[in-house]
């Protein structure tokens, strides 16, 4: 009796030894994880400048002092002038801006594979300012159409300013641009997906 339950015992040994070695064998491979060249290729293929748009106004004033000439007489009398009928403009202007990172830039340099886990660095934070010169409320001036033009200029130097120091708005638009990263990556394999400024260095033994 012992040894006909020795004998199905290892028969049971066997089957389930033979079966599992079956699943390993027959069971799909997992496939490769993509080398550095071909993530950047995918990046690129997918790269758009990663965005957080927003709108903004702000009241602007604007008096441009007058050009120095090489003719001292000219210089009296635009300073005259200019005493006389001082140019000055209000207005509130209104700009979209646009922070975000251009994942295109994205080169070989920016990633580190290992393993399952991948490092990649973003590209500066780039800020656009687009300004709406028809939404534009002109409060008060006696700029001409050059003068005008300096105006917006000073204004959208202002956003920009504004925007580029703003510690809030600037972790939105990393937050989206790192999402959009680890969205690509795990859906290409990896299990761990770091974001980081500037790549760490390798890990040396000893």
């Amino acid at each position: 009796m012992l040894r006909l339950l020795l004998r199905v015992l290892l028969v049971v040994v066997a089957l389930a030894v033979g079966a599992a070695g079956a699943f390993l064998w027959l069971r799909p491979k997992p496939s490769a994880l993509p080398d550095t060249p071909a993530l950047v290729t995918r990046i690129h293929e997918v790269a758009r400048l990663e965005t957080l748009e927003v709108s903004l106004y702000k009241k602007v004033e604007f008096s441009p002092e007058p050009q120095a000439t090489n003719s001292l007489w000219k210089d009296v009398i635009n300073w005259a002038a200019y005493s006389i009928h001082t140019p000055r403009g209000r207005a509130i202007v209104f700009a979209d801006v646009h922070l975000g990172y251009d994942f295109s830039r994205l080169q070989g340099s920016s990633l580190r594979v290992q393993g399952t886990r991948v490092d990649v660095a973003l590209p500066p934070l780039e800020v656009k300012v687009e300004l709406k010169p028809g939404e534009t409320e002109i409060i008060g001036s006696n700029l001409d159409s050059a003068q005008t033009t300096l105006l917006l200029e000073k204004a959208r130097e202002a956003f920009e300013r504004e925007v580029k120091g703003d510690a809030r708005l600037k972790e939105r638009a990393r937050r989206s641009a790192e999402n959009t990263l680890r969205v690509l990556f795990l859906s290409l394999g990896f299990r761990e997906v770091n974001v980081v400024d500037v790549l760490p260095p390798v890990a040396t033994a000893g």
